[in-house]
Parts: C-alpha cells; structure tokens; sequence
C-alpha cells in the first residue's frame, strides 16, 4: 500500500511521490493527516536556508488527523482519536532531556525539520508525543496547536505578565499569535509593528493597542504609549538582525528582547556590555513549542481563547503544495495557509 507524499527535493522545489505507507513500531502510531500548516520554518526550509542538509525531505510540523494504527505497546490512545503532535523527539535520557530541556538535547529529532514530516497523508509517531483532541473542536483549528504553542513557551520563557508592556515586531502569524496571547494574558499596552498595513490591521482586531507601519515612527509610538522609558519586552518575530538592533533602543532599563525570530547562521547583535550590565538588560531566547507547552496551547484553542478566523481560510490540497508556497508572500492577508489531505 502507497500514499501521496511532498518531498522538498531542493531548494524552492517539491517533488510528489506515491511512497510506501510507513510501518507502525511497537511504541508509535499512525496518524492520517487531515490538516497541516506552512510555518516560517518551512519557508525557511522551502528557500534553502534552515536544514538544507536534510533534503530531499518531507516537511511539515503543524499537524492534526486520526490515529488509524497503534504500536503493540501502546496504551490509552486508541484507533479512531483525532489527535495533535508534539513535533520535537530528544533522546530521553541526555543532561537536557532529564531537565526537560528536550530542544538543547543533542540528538534531538524534530519531525519535517530533520525526519521526514505531514505533508503527506499519514505519518508514523512515538505514542508518548501523541495528545488527545476533542472531536468538537474544527481540525482547521486544531493544526494551530504547534505555532500557538511556540508563542506560549515564549511567554513562560520572558515571564510576561499582566500589565506589563510589549512590542512584538513583527505582525505575520507568529506575531499575530503572540499579540492574542498577550492579551489573554494581560499586557499592556501592546504595541504591534510590520510594514504590512493589512497585517497590522489584523494584530489591532486581535488585540494590539497601537499598529505601526511606518518603521521611523516606531520608537516614538513606544516611548509615548510607556511615559517615556520603554518597553518592558520586546519580542522579535521576524529574524532580521537589524529588527534585533531595533529591539535593544526599544526596551526601558530592566527590560528585555524576547528572541524569537530566526535568523541567518552566523548573524550577530553588537551589544553594548556595559550598557547591558549598568541597566540590566537582557536577551532571553525561545525556539518552539514543546511538551506543556503544547498540551497549554491545545486548552486555549479549544476553550475559544484565540481568535482563529485569519488563520484558518487559506487551504490547498497536498497535490498543490507547489503553488502553495510559491503563492504565499503574495497573500499578506492569509496568516496561515493549510495543507488539506
């Protein structure tokens, strides 16, 4: 038995094959897809600059479907549960993965980053990274679990709360994601920023205080919306290193960048040292979703705590997925595009 997979075979180009349906081991599940999202990360991929080592690769980590095989050994999920995914698997018994630490852990494997990922109609899982979803709950909805989990590991990792306030720079998904949470959470006020006037409108109808798209008003909108010191974070959604020079003039003293952007290898911020020690300023990184995370982000997608309309309308089927991605920086509107099975 076969089924359609989307390999990236190189740089800006995908390749569909009818490929064998994968084995099921005895401690993982096959999952049949229904719906899969196209993350930055997969148009860093798509364009050769993240884990091009990796090709030719099945990407894809933003995943919900119905698990329709268990391994011998599995226990509790059951053929038939709609589920969601947690995409990163370390080793389990490293420094870091007995600190939970399992994104440091050196033989880390991250699915459709490096193995083989969901664009494809089923995938093969460990069972112990499996999560139950609700039936109720749209699949369209579902498959934001893992972006919205990345945006709630960054948040618990920059100790944001209530009444504090924050820049996110940057209005794409990500950034949209970080300004509903920020809300929920009780930031303020919220100050979004991106050249994309369609996209800052989206961020100020989630929840943003203040919408800037010209760059050269931006820090005069921070200091006048924070009485004249600065933010307390700053996040960074974008991953351009001037966006992070831009960040630093942007904090009060005390506060601090959230980095959550990527960029390129190798870039590097000029940090002023003693500046940084005289107002204890600091630079707190964040790279995905992972373990609570993921079951944290599942409650507030369930429990209609972010608004998903945006995010849920653009859809192509697998045969597609060319089009999808050569089509999605002329399509500022779509926050989200999915992958339907």
């Amino acid at each position: 038995m076969t089924m359609l997979a989307a390999y990236l075979v190189k740089p800006g180009r995908f390749e569909l094959r009818n490929v064998p349906i994968p084995s099921v081991g005895d401690d993982q599940v096959l999952v049949k897809i229904a719906r899969t999202g196209i993350c930055g990360t997969d148009m860093h991929i798509f364009n050769g600059h993240y884990a091009a080592d990796k090709l030719p690769l099945i990407p894809g980590h933003e995943f919900t479907g119905t698990v329709v095989e268990t391994g011998k050994n599995v226990e509790g999920t059951k053929v038939g549960q709609s589920v969601v995914v947690d995409m990163n698997i370390g080793c389990g018994h490293c420094y870091w993965c007995r600190r939970n630490e399992i994104l440091n852990c050196p033989d880390m494997q991250q699915v459709g980053i490096t193995i083989n990922g969901a664009f494809a109609e089923i995938i093969a899982v460990p069972a112990r990274l499996v999560i139950d979803a609700p039936d109720k709950t749209p699949q369209a909805v579902l498959a934001l679990t893992e972006p919205l989990a990345c945006v709630v590991r960054a948040a618990r990792k920059a100790r944001i709360t209530f009444g504090q306030s924050v820049v996110v720079i940057g209005a794409g998904p990500i950034g949209n994601l970080h300004v509903q949470l920020l809300r929920t959470i009780g930031a303020a006020p919220i100050i979004v920023s991106d050249i994309s006037r369609d996209r800052v409108r989206l961020a100020l109808e989630a929840g943003a205080d203040y919408g800037v798209t010209d760059p050269a008003e931006l820090e005069a909108t921070v200091m006048r919306a924070t009485e004249g010191r600065g933010a307390d974070i700053v996040i960074e959604s974008v991953g351009h290193p001037s966006l992070y020079q831009t960040a630093m003039q942007l904090i009060r003293k005390g506060g601090h960048i959230a980095a959550f952007g990527l960029t390129g290898a190798g870039e590097t911020l000029p940090v002023d040292i003693l500046q940084t020690i005289l107002e204890e300023n600091s630079i707190k990184g964040s790279v995905a979703g992972m373990g609570q995370d993921m079951h944290d982000s599942l409650t507030l997608l369930t429990h209609g705590r972010i608004r998903t309309e945006a995010f849920t309308g653009a859809t192509f089927p697998l045969a597609d997925i060319q089009s999808a991605f050569d089509s999605l920086v002329d399509r500022p509107e779509d926050l989200k595009t999915q992958i339907v099975m």
